[in-house]
């Protein structure tokens, strides 16, 4: 059994590579259970969270793989100087249940999640979008924008973050790739003037209003991902045309399920699921163009996509 760290998956991955493979993951037989989530008690600090994340290969498949994500949440880990989130990718012979690899599991997910947003995008922001405003300045950040200028022409990046030198700070990382992008201040005026607006937050009060986006404006949510978090108010969600990457983001993710929980949004107002868009079951854009909005919480299918792609391009 292999072990790939960090530097081994990022020589695996591209964009657009993986946003391709993750196009043909949703449009693939891939089973996914839902998720297990386990409170585990620590003293004199809030609960800690286990989530496994499971997917395998359908049976008629050629190639079979299985794959779960395990995944830790320590809220006390700030003050260890360890980060909040980590896990472990697990990935085994689909035909023979043999294990072959473990994997970092937080650089996969910040792939996959990239990835995933930008396939959204893909089917639909405007084609011709040239302005982007990243919010959060996070280690999710460089790699949503890279994903995004995969498929769309961006011109102009904005990055804006509540901790003005964590923009600034992204704003250098991406220079080293020769990626021109500049920090602001300015969120409101940002957002009022963006093709595509990415949110990677842990904000548990709405940053974007639905009142700042412009006609064709397409705003990509990702950082909610409980009960708890939210990134874009109500208003944002009615004057979209709304697409989840699952059914989780309905009852389980912040911003919609927050929405749907405290009554201001309704569940029948989604348009439908990311898989839907990949599989051509319902358009993406606004007829006669509107605003779009994509929310995503994670889907399991998309890191065994992303696993199976490292361990096909290993070295």
């Amino acid at each position: 059994m292999r072990l790939f760290d960090v530097a081994e998956i990022d020589a695996a991955l591209s964009y657009p590579g993986l946003i391709d493979i993750l196009d043909d993951a949703f449009r693939s037989e891939v089973i996914a259970p839902k998720r297990g989530q386990y409170a585990i008690q620590r003293p004199d600090e809030t609960d800690a969270i286990l989530l496994t994340m499971p997917a395998w290969s359908g049976p008629d498949v050629a190639n079979p793989y299985i794959g779960t994500k395990i995944v830790s949440v320590f809220f006390g880990n700030g003050k260890r100087n360890l980060p909040g989130v980590m896990g472990a990718y697990l990935l085994m012979d689909g035909a023979t249940g043999k294990p072959l690899a473990v994997m970092d599991g937080n650089r996969l997910t910040t792939w996959r999640t990239a990835a995933a947003s930008a396939l959204a995008s893909r089917y639909m922001s405007n084609p011709e979008s040239s302005r982007m405003l990243m919010v959060g300045a996070g280690a999710l950040a460089p790699f949503i924008i890279k994903a995004h200028r995969s498929v769309r022409p961006l011109t102009e990046i904005a990055v804006w973050a509540r901790r003005p030198e964590a923009a600034e700070a992204t704003v250098a990382e991406l220079a080293k790739d020769g990626i021109e992008a500049r920090a602001t201040t300015d969120l409101e005026g940002e957002a009022r003037t963006a093709d595509i607006i990415s949110c990677a937050t842990n904000a548990t009060e709405p940053l974007i209003h639905g009142h700042w986006l412009k006609r064709e404006a397409h705003l990509d949510l990702i950082g909610g991902f409980t009960m708890q978090m939210r990134e874009a108010d109500a208003d944002a969600l009615h004057r979209a045309r709304v697409i989840v990457d699952s059914s989780k983001a309905i009852d389980e993710g912040g911003d919609v399920a927050v929405a749907i929980a405290e009554g201001s949004y309704s569940a029948d107002k989604v348009a439908g699921t990311l898989a839907d868009l990949c599989h051509g079951r319902i358009a993406g854009p606004v007829e006669g163009g509107g605003i779009t909005l994509f929310k995503s919480v994670g889907v399991a299918l998309e890191d065994l996509a992303a696993a199976v792609a490292v361990w096909d391009n290993r070295s």
